[in-house]
């Protein structure tokens, strides 16, 4: 605990916690003593783990294991939550032209970063026949996989997802002032209790333990980096990475990060992906050109490219 504002007896607390195989920070200012805020942690930390367990594509019975199982069959009753999930996974993929694919989850039977094993074009052509956004069958609360063998990953839209998620339950229970953090991915509520604002740091991507820069958040916001240093390995010289192209089923070019600014953190995440996808050029006009919405790229040589409007909310000096 951090006391804030002595004289308001407000506190920020601080919670971490495990989630989606990484590290998960939330902070929040409250003044109705420890053991309120020692609840609403909890009552937090359990809507990130609903989400995670719901949309999981490593658990059978989540809906997303359920949507695979039946991938060809007859369409799967969904609610509301899934079906708006689902939705915008498919307009992220429209906007990107097929790179981004919530259909590519066929695609980690040969791409295992773990092993750091380069898959060879014939494999990938063979399993790419199951990667179509456009066979994902969105209809009246249902959903329905029309190949056989397909597999969805919701993983390129939950994360931002459950960041929104918690902090509107904060807002709802009276918090005026938060920040979440699910694995990098972060949603802010208002400013930190003494007024100042929200710092988040984003990291060079070539050298992990230096800040390239720092988002000084305002009020509710969202910030999310896509960055080929998340998962991946390097073989002859070459890096291979876990975002992958979903039209050619090898790992994006042109990006070593992409850093959003939005109103929400799903905005922010979806527009992360978009623009690490399009690539340098196309990735900083969809950022420039899209409203309420600033951003950073850094190419794989290390050039930073930045929207107009980043400077006033960050540390880049303005023409950065």
């Amino acid at each position: 605990m951090e006391v804030l504002t002595p004289a308001l007896e407000r506190t920020l607390y601080t919670v971490r916690f495990p989630l989606m195989g990484g590290d998960a920070l939330l902070k929040f200012v409250d003044g109705r003593g420890e053991a309120a805020a020692i609840r609403l942690g909890r009552e937090a930390v359990a809507e990130a783990r609903r989400i995670e367990q719901k949309f999981s594509r490593y658990r059978a019975t989540s809906v997303v294991g359920q949507l695979n199982d039946e991938a060809g069959g007859a369409p799967l009753a969904v609610d509301d939550e899934t079906e708006a999930l689902v939705r915008g996974a498919l307009e992220l993929a429209r906007l990107t032209g097929g790179r981004f694919d919530p259909t590519v989850g066929v695609l980690r039977q040969t791409w295992d970063f773990r092993r750091a094993e380069v898959p060879s074009e014939q494999v990938l052509q063979a399993l790419l026949t199951r990667v179509d956004y456009r066979a994902v069958e969105l209809s009246h609360g249902t959903v329905r996989l029309a190949r056989a063998g397909m597999a969805l990953d919701l993983g390129g839209v939950g994360k931002e997802y459950a960041a929104d998620r918690v902090a509107e339950l904060l807002k709802a229970r009276g918090v005026e002032s938060a920040m979440v953090n699910l694995l990098g991915d972060v949603r802010t509520v208002g400013r930190r209790g003494d007024g100042a604002p929200w710092l988040i740091g984003v990291q060079d991507p070539r050298d992990r333990a230096r800040c390239r820069f720092a988002i000084r958040a305002q009020a509710d916001c969202g910030v999310a980096t896509s960055g080929d240093y998340e998962r991946g390995f390097e073989v002859d010289g070459v890096r291979y990475h876990h975002l992958l192209d979903a039209t050619t089923g090898w790992p994006a070019r042109g990006l070593a990060s992409t850093t959003v600014v939005a109103p929400t953190a799903a905005e922010a995440g979806r527009l992360a992906t978009a623009s690490f996808l399009l690539g340098p050029e196309r990735g900083l006009q969809l950022l420039e050109t899209t409203p309420s919405v600033e951003g950073a790229l850094i190419t794989e040589a290390g050039e930073l490219l930045a929207t107009s409007g980043m400077a006033r909310i960050s540390d880049l000096p303005a023409g950065a």
